[in-house]
């Protein structure tokens, strides 16, 4: 642990910091988490999320493939796991929070850093998006809820047909204007009419 320890606090740049995006998914979040919710953040990164909402719901863990960003979370107090999205997770859980790597990245624009896994969206911004969408299910629970940050950038409609094609229903609760492109906060859960036709 020490040496994981060490080598996070000798990369601090290999941490997503906390940015509008952030702000944005917590705002979202603190409006609807409920007490007895088993909460899950997907790529926590430095924690900033997961550590706000602590002690506001039953449960709180997280999760990162980057073990930089695992060490951080864990040193803002969450119970954080380093995997690929929820890998080796059953839940289940009532809400899962995912700020996704969103900008879209061509082969040539990556760096080949631990900051690329918060970043690189592939070509469409959608590529970890779409493993997200048609695994999430799997670890939420009956009447379970996603709030899912993505970018004007990354096409919400196109995000929206992804969970739609999972058998969701989904819709903006919340948008933030950036100078380039504008930040929107998705909320899905299972469309309960078309699981009981």
């Amino acid at each position: 642990m020490t040496n994981c320890r060490q080598e996070a606090d000798a990369a601090p740049d290999q941490v997503y910091p906390p940015a509008e995006d952030s702000h944005l998914l917590l705002r979202a979040a603190l409006r609807e988490i409920r007490p007895p919710d088993r909460v899950l953040e997907v790529g926590t990164g430095s924690g900033y999320v997961a550590a706000s909402v602590l002690g506001r719901a039953a449960s709180v863990v997280a999760t990162d493939i980057n073990p930089h960003a695992v060490e951080s979370a864990r040193a803002r107090g969450v119970a954080t796991v380093r995997t690929d999205l929820f890998a080796g997770l059953s839940g289940p859980f009532d809400l899962v929070l995912f700020n996704p790597p969103y900008l879209p990245t061509l082969p040539e624009e990556r760096i080949d850093d631990w900051l690329e896994y918060a970043l690189d969206g592939g070509p469409t911004g959608r590529a970890v998006i779409e493993r997200f969408v048609a695994d999430v299910g799997r670890v939420l629970a009956p009447f379970g809820r996603v709030l899912l940050l993505v970018s004007s950038l990354t096409g919400p409609d196109a995000v929206r047909e992804l969970f739609a094609g999972q058998g969701f229903v989904s819709f903006i609760v919340d948008s933030e204007p950036l100078e380039d492109e504008t930040l929107y906060v998705l909320r899905a859960m299972r469309d309960l009419c078309r699981a009981g036709a």
